[in-house]
């Protein structure tokens, strides 16, 4: 079994699973929706004689009966030398509701009498379906597809399988506190009360990963003292996080806008651990 590589897909029902599955499929990965739990060691044995090594399964609440056994499962298949990646897509529950109310599409975990157009029906399917989840993405990547087109959480899975390694991920994501805190963050930095660029009008219209902007930001002690204060606590506490097992730790920065404070902050950071970590970056505004 140590030849096989899995990336185990859930989530939240329309958040995007079926979007990450294709995105599996076009790196190479032979994928298949809705495997129930216990036919997972099955499939994989019946795939060590196979071609097949790079797999991707998808299990969400549709297998509710047998989810509490999942991440026991998981612990013992990679111990058994199985390269095992989880990825978990989640949304806010708004944008669920919408989702759900736009494709007239039933929640899995709905009655088969409840009116699915009913928003509050929808809140306590979802509500259930976090519950039934909540052990599964304490030890998965968390993408927040709340403001995610399709075509950019395809970009996001292709990069992320590619850049796929053992040992901790570190990624640095921007965002914008107008639009809401991700979902997706361990760690959230507030950056606004920093010199902002938007009010030199030379400067508005770039972002933070252009020159002008990066050299503006640059000069400024108080952004340099962020820098260092967010490299100081992160350099104290990943090691501890690795100890306890952790595989993703996301490190949201942000601004008003997301184009310029936390997009510099971003670059630079990644740019500063990726010598001793594996380190990403995310701009959700960009």
């Amino acid at each position: 079994m140590n030849t096989l590589e899995l990336v185990l897909v859930t989530g939240m029902s329309g958040s995007g699973k079926s979007v990450a599955l294709a995105a599996l499929e076009d790196a190479g990965h032979y994928c298949v929706d809705n495997l129930p739990p216990e036919l997972l060691e099955a499939f994989l044995a019946l795939q060590t004689g196979g071609r097949s090594r790079k797999l991707a399964v998808a299990v969400d609440a549709r297998s509710r009966t047998s989810l509490p056994d999942v991440p026991a499962l998981l612990n013992k298949l990679k111990q058994a030398g199985l390269k095992l990646t989880c990825v978990f897509l989640d949304a806010a529950d708004d944008a669920l509701v919408r989702r759900f109310s736009e494709t007239r599409r039933a929640h899995p975990l709905s009655t088969p009498s409840a009116d699915n157009t009913d928003p509050h029906a929808l809140l306590e399917a979802i509500r259930l379906e976090r519950e039934l989840l909540a052990a599964l993405r304490e030890q998965s990547l968390v993408i927040d597809t709340t403001l995610l087109k399709p075509a950019r959480l395809l970009s996001h899975i292709k990069e992320f399988v590619g850049h796929s390694q053992g040992g901790l991920t570190l990624v640095f994501e921007s965002f914008a506190f107008k639009r809401g805190i991700p979902l997706d963050a361990d760690f959230v930095f507030d950056v606004r009360m920093l010199p902002n660029p938007h009010y030199d009008p030379a400067l508005r219209h770039l972002t933070g990963r252009d020159a002008p902007v990066a050299a503006f930001l640059a000069q400024q002690a108080d952004v340099q003292r962020m820098a260092d204060h967010i490299c100081r606590f992160l350099e104290s506490w990943l090691p501890e996080l690795r100890a306890d097992n952790r595989s993703y730790v996301t490190v949201a920065i942000g601004c008003t806008g997301g184009q310029h404070r936390s997009v510099y902050l971003v670059e630079v950071l990644t740019k500063a651990f990726a010598q001793n970590w594996h380190a990403r970056h995310r701009h959700r505004e960009l």
